[in-house]
């Protein structure tokens, strides 16, 4: 069905007589100025229609037929060629879609929740009120320039998650015929690509600094990050009930979580629960540790969407008043001002925050023959490929081996001179 456009100021003639309309010698109708509409409201009106068949309608101001020609003229180009986009439907403002696509993707009350303090603090700012359909490859580029800009600027890694999460909102507004293109993919974009930073392990003397500055009530926290392998917050919800001392593993089954405040207990990162192998000297500071403050049952509200409502938990670590740190509040009140107290700066949370621990458990690992699957099954990864680009520069270098290879094909004659070799004789 083709469309067309309507003037509305003017309409055909017709004979003041017979009040038939009008028609020039070409055959064309003869136009007039219409009484009730000349000089008001917008001039041209287009009709056209969409795929399913409805007529649909927009205006335009008077001089502004060009305009109104190239719109009808798209408009039939999409129809046909299948990549029509409704214009009403590109009005809608990016924060109100963004929340209806994420109500959607992840029904993971923490994951919600985190996603959401992105968007609200580094992208609803300055896309949030704009009409998804105004979101042009200048305004992702002027989104990123802003970020750059920010008091807190954040790190290039976490802009390229924040890029990713718009172009996946702006990609699902393509697939529901809201936009005709995700400007994110526009060649002239550049995602923000963080240094390649890589992890570099805390020193044991390090560690034991910490360790010593730590409140008593604290200090266990050492071995269960760097002896264990624990994210905070499963060190948080950290239960004596799930070590089992015939097998010396320790069952990780959940962790503690804060979503809007309240603070939970869900399955661990990934709903991937795991056997940790436990050491000797680790288990002996946890009963150590325990008789000294003995564990205290905590009931909280369970994240999972299961039949389980809450969950109580005979909890290791809890603070003087028998309850559980927020995460935040831990970090500010306990963890940094640990670092004061022995004399040592704090660098930034991604060398020193309490997941160095992990990093100092993955490294010794390593560097004690545990393969990358091994270590991967521990840290309670998604896959060993994650935990070989995590901690692939810290494995023992290969060159050594090889050599030792080599050598057995080809015996030196010499035997090779080593750091501790010294000279003269005696």
């Amino acid at each position: 069905m083709a469309g067309h456009i309507e003037d509305r100021w003017y309409r055909q003639a017709r004979d003041p007589k017979t009040g038939t309309l009008l028609f020039n010698e070409k055959g064309k109708p003869v136009r007039e100025r219409s009484p009730a509409l000349y000089g008001k409201g917008l001039r041209y009106k287009v009709h056209y229609y969409d795929p399913e068949g409805n007529e649909r309608a927009k205006s335009y101001a008077d001089k502004e037929l060009k305009k109104a020609q190239d719109f009808l003229t798209s408009q039939q180009h999409d129809l046909l060629a299948g990549t029509y986009v409704d214009p009403e439907a590109g009005k809608e403002l990016f924060k109100a879609y963004a929340l209806e696509v994420l109500r959607g993707r992840s029904k993971d009350e923490s994951t919600v929740d985190s996603t959401a303090r992105r968007l609200e603090t580094h992208v609803y700012p300055f896309l949030g009120k704009k009409a998804l359909a105004k979101i042009t490859t200048t305004v992702i580029r002027n989104w990123l320039g802003w970020m750059d800009e920010a008091t807190r600027r954040p790190a290039d890694t976490y802009q390229g998650q924040l890029f990713d999460l718009v172009s996946s909102i702006l990609d699902a507004a393509v697939s529901d015929g809201k936009l005709r293109k995700n400007p994110c993919k526009d060649k002239s974009i550049t995602k923000p690509k963080g240094t390649g930073e890589k992890v570099t392990p805390w020193s044991m003397p390090k560690m034991r600094s910490i360790e010593l500055a730590l409140p008593a009530r604290h200090q266990i926290i050492i071995p269960l990050g760097s002896g264990v392998g624990l994210r905070q917050g499963e060190i948080f919800a950290f239960s004596m009930d799930n070590v089992d001392r015939e097998n010396m593993v320790y069952h990780c089954t959940r962790q503690m979580v804060t979503v809007n405040g309240v603070r939970k207990f869900k399955l661990p990162k990934g709903h991937k629960t795991r056997d940790v192998p436990l050491g000797a000297g680790v288990l002996e500071a946890l009963d150590a540790y325990a008789e000294n403050f003995p564990p205290v049952a905590v009931t909280l509200p369970w994240a999972e969407r299961d039949s389980k409502q809450f969950e109580t938990v005979n909890v290791l670590m809890t603070n003087d008043k028998n309850d559980l740190y927020t995460r935040q509040a831990f970090n500010n009140v306990v963890w940094k001002k640990a670092f004061k107290a022995a004399g040592i700066s704090y660098a930034a949370d991604w060398d020193d925050g309490m997941h160095a621990l992990r990093h100092l458990y993955a490294s010794w690992m390593l560097s004690q023959g545990v393969s990358i699957k091994e270590l991967a099954a521990f840290l309670g990864h998604s896959s060993e490929a994650f935990t070989l680009k995590t901690y692939v520069h810290l494995m023992p270098g290969s060159h050594d081996r090889a050599r030792l290879a080599v050598d057995g094909m080809f015996k030196p004659r010499k035997r090779p001179s080593t750091k501790d070799d010294t000279s003269g004789t005696g």
